[in-house]
C-alpha cells in the first residue's frame, strides 16, 4: 500500500531498535510497522494496510519494522534476487521471476507461521511451478489467518488486541498492484524499491 500511495523506497529493519536507529540516522523518513501486532507509540504508522491506504507518502522513503517480515528479509544471506510479496502483488511478482530468474532455483521463505503466509507462497509457488493455483484458497487462507490472529490475542486486555476488520479487504485483493518489491541488501537493512511487472 505505501508503494500504491507513492513511497520510493522502503528500508527494512531487522528489529524495531534498529528501525528507531535508521530513524535517527534519517530523520525525513517516516517510520511504520508494529511489534506484537501493535502500532509502537513513536512509529508514524503501524503495519495496517487500511491506515496506509490513506497516506499521502508521494516521493517519501520509509522505514519498516516488523515483528516477522522485515526480519526475514534482511537474514537472507546473497540470494541471487531477494523480493517480498504479498496477495497484493504475487502476480507481479512471479511475472518478475520469470522475467529476470527463470532459471534460477527460488527458495519460498514463509516469515510468518500463520494460514495467510502459507497460503501466499503455496499460491506463488502455483503461480511459478505449477499447478494453477485457486484463487479461492489464497483468500481462504487470508481469513484463516485473520481467525489465527483472533484466537492469538482474545485473551489480551482491549486495547491490546489487533482488530484486522479494516485490513481484510486490503489483503484479500489478490493482485490490485502490478509491481514486484525488489529488494537490495544493505549493511544493517535491506531496502525495497517499486518494479512494474
Amino acid at each position: 500500500m505505501a508503494f500504491e500511495r507513492g513511497a520510493t523506497e522502503i528500508v527494512c529493519a531487522p528489529s524495531i531498535e534498529v528501525g528507531r536507529d535508521l530513524r535517527r540516522r534519517y530523520p525525513d523518513r517516516l517510520l511504520v510497522g508494529e511489534t506484537g501486532g501493535l502500532r509502537p507509540a513513536d512509529f508514524d504508522f503501524g503495519n495496517s494496510p487500511f491506515e496506509m491506504s490513506t497516506a499521502r507518502l508521494d516521493g517519501r522513503r520509509l522505514i519498516q519494522a516488523t515483528s516477522n517480515g522485515t526480519r526475514g528479509l534482511v537474514r537472507q544471506v546473497d540470494p541471487a534476487a531477494l523480493l517480498a510479496v504479498s496477495a497484493l502483488n504475487v502476480a507481479a511478482t512471479a511475472r518478475w521471476i520469470a522475467r529476470n530468474h527463470a532459471d534460477t532455483a527460488c527458495t519460498l521463505v514463509c516469515t510468518g507461521r500463520t494460514a495467510e503466509d502459507l497460503a501466499c507462497a503455496r499460491y506463488l509457488s502455483g503461480l511459478l511451478h505449477g499447478p494453477e493455483p485457486r484463487l479461492a484458497d489464497l483468500v481462504a487462507g487470508i481469513m484463516d489467518g485473520a481467525a489465527e490472529h483472533v484466537r492469538a490475542f482474545a485473551g489480551r486486555p482491549a486495547p491490546e488486541r489487533v482488530d484486522l476488520s479494516r485490513d481484510l479487504p486490503f489483503c484479500c485483493d489478490v493482485d490490485r498492484s502490478g509491481f514486484a518489491m525488489v529488494g537490495e541488501i544493505r549493511q544493517d537493512h535491506v531496502a525495497l524499491t517499486r518494479v512494474p511487472c
